[in-house]
């Protein structure tokens, strides 16, 4: 039970991925006084930590209630991600997510769909309904991957002052190009599923 536990909140980490969310609060909060942004980095790690707590024992009623699909889900995530994306790997003169330098980023893009993304909502999702009867453990699983984040994104500004501001921007270009990769497999699976559908 401790292993499986152990491996569920690993593999939340891995998913939601707060080393990689590092150089997007550090330009999202930018101009922004410490305090502020310490403000700031708990509301939206709560704020997305209710949502995930919400897809993991809800995700599949709410997508059947909206009539929604999870290709939907995903293909809709894959368009977020590849422009934000796009942002990170060619510099743009209003940052990652437009005209947001010294304003307030409620919910969007930090809670979601930078820290809850929908790789984030899938996985709970599927955790969640493949064993139903472990959803209190998936639960301590996520509390635990969020408390982790939640500190990483804390400390952001002082991991962008230990490695310098060079190698924080070389990092953002890095992991934009994982991001674009992630975003045009999110794509593919989303068309591969309706050609699927279609056949």
């Amino acid at each position: 039970m401790q292993s499986e536990l152990l491996s569920a909140t690993i593999l939340l980490i891995l998913v939601i991925d707060p080393f990689g969310n590092v150089p997007l609060v550090v330009s999202a909060l930018k101009g922004m006084p410490a305090p502020r942004r310490m403000r700031v980095v708990l509301r939206e790690c709560l704020i997305a930590y209710a949502v995930l707590l919400a897809f993991l024992f809800g995700g599949h009623p709410f997508l059947a209630l909206m009539h929604l699909s999870e290709t939907s889900l995903s293909i809709a995530g894959g368009v977020i991600l590849f422009l934000i994306a796009l942002r990170m790997v060619f510099s743009h003169p209003q940052g990652i997510f437009g005209d947001t330098v010294g304003a307030d980023p409620f919910i969007v893009p930090l809670a979601i769909p930078a820290i809850a993304g929908p790789s984030a909502l899938a996985t709970v999702m599927l955790m969640g309904s493949r064993e139903p009867d472990q959803l209190a453990s998936w639960a301590a699983a996520l509390s635990g991957a969020m408390a982790v984040t939640t500190l990483v994104l804390l400390a952001a500004d002082r991991l962008q002052a230990l490695l310098g501001e060079h190698a924080v921007r070389a990092f953002e270009r890095l992991m934009g190009l994982v991001l674009t990769a992630v975003a045009i497999e999110m794509l593919l699976g989303g068309i591969k599923s309706i050609a699927a559908q279609v056949h």
